[in-house]
């Protein structure tokens, strides 16, 4: 795999990888082909889990790379991790008080974002859509970090993350589909919108590659900003939906393991 991307363009590589994320959503919503329903506790456990990688990677792909590659600047090796890491959190607020949506597993009267008449199922999609451009972000901002030429970014460790959010996908595409095919739409339905949550990824990752090739200095904020995004998602949505159900325990140890899983991926990939 490293071999293949490697002959292919930076921003060629994020949208490979991208769409191999995308992929993986699509993979995790087609089971409502063959399940007609999923118990909570699986899903909880799921939703631990990707909450799990999220945390893993924001910082050994994300964070800790911004940090290596400030050292010996003017300024402290921290600063721009800091600020981007904020900066992104922020964003993700903004974005979260305007676009409607809704959480897996809460009532409709808990929406968030601009009062509207849309369909449950309609907030449900949206917001696992708003979920996933971090993700993007984060893969696409890591196959540009490899194109800049820093020591601290490689294209193995570019590679884990993609692995690592592409797992994590399958639970998500899941957590989608599941929900839908329960508010009553068909099973092609269900898939359809399950994987269509996943597509701007592909498109985050194209645009986040191509603004730290065009803008070198500008990467160690943009890592920040990815996990700052990305971990704004997993404190306000993935740890709430997960203990929501009453299986904290299942879904604490779902976390553990996606941790530890995307330690390992970056680490023996990296």
């Amino acid at each position: 795999m490293i071999d293949f991307l490697q002959n292919l363009h930076p921003i060629i590589q994020a949208l490979v990888a991208t769409c191999f994320t995308w992929a993986m959503t699509a993979l995790g919503a087609a089971i409502v082909f063959s399940a007609k329903d999923i118990s909570k506790k699986i899903l909880d456990g799921m939703l631990g889990f990707t909450g799990g990688v999220m945390i893993a990677a924001s910082y050994w792909s994300l964070l800790a790379p911004a940090i290596e590659m400030s050292e010996g600047r003017s300024f402290p090796a921290w600063l721009p991790a800091m600020v981007g890491f904020l900066v992104g959190g922020i964003f993700l607020r903004g974005a979260d008080r305007v676009l409607p949506h809704l959480h897996i597993g809460f009532p409709l009267e808990e929406a968030e974002g601009i009062s509207t008449t849309w369909r449950r199922s309609t907030l449900l999609i949206l917001a696992i859509t708003l979920h996933n451009i971090p993700e993007g972000l984060a893969v696409g901002v890591a196959f540009g970090a490899v194109a800049a030429g820093f020591p601290s970014a490689t294209l193995g460790g570019a590679i884990a993350l993609a692995i690592g959010i592409g797992i994590q996908n399958f639970p998500e595409g899941l957590a989608v589909s599941m929900p839908l095919r329960r508010e009553g739409m068909s099973r092609w339905k269900s898939f359809w919108y399950g994987q269509l949550s996943a597509i701007v990824e592909p498109i985050a990752g194209v645009i986040g590659a191509a603004a730290v090739i065009l803008a070198q200095p500008i990467l160690p904020y943009a890592l920040g900003f990815a996990a700052g995004a990305m971990i704004f998602v997993v404190v306000e949505e993935v740890v709430p939906e997960s203990q929501r159900g009453g299986n904290t325990d299942l879904a604490t140890m779902g976390a553990m393991i996606g941790f530890v899983v995307m330690m390992v991926l970056d680490v023996a990939f990296g």
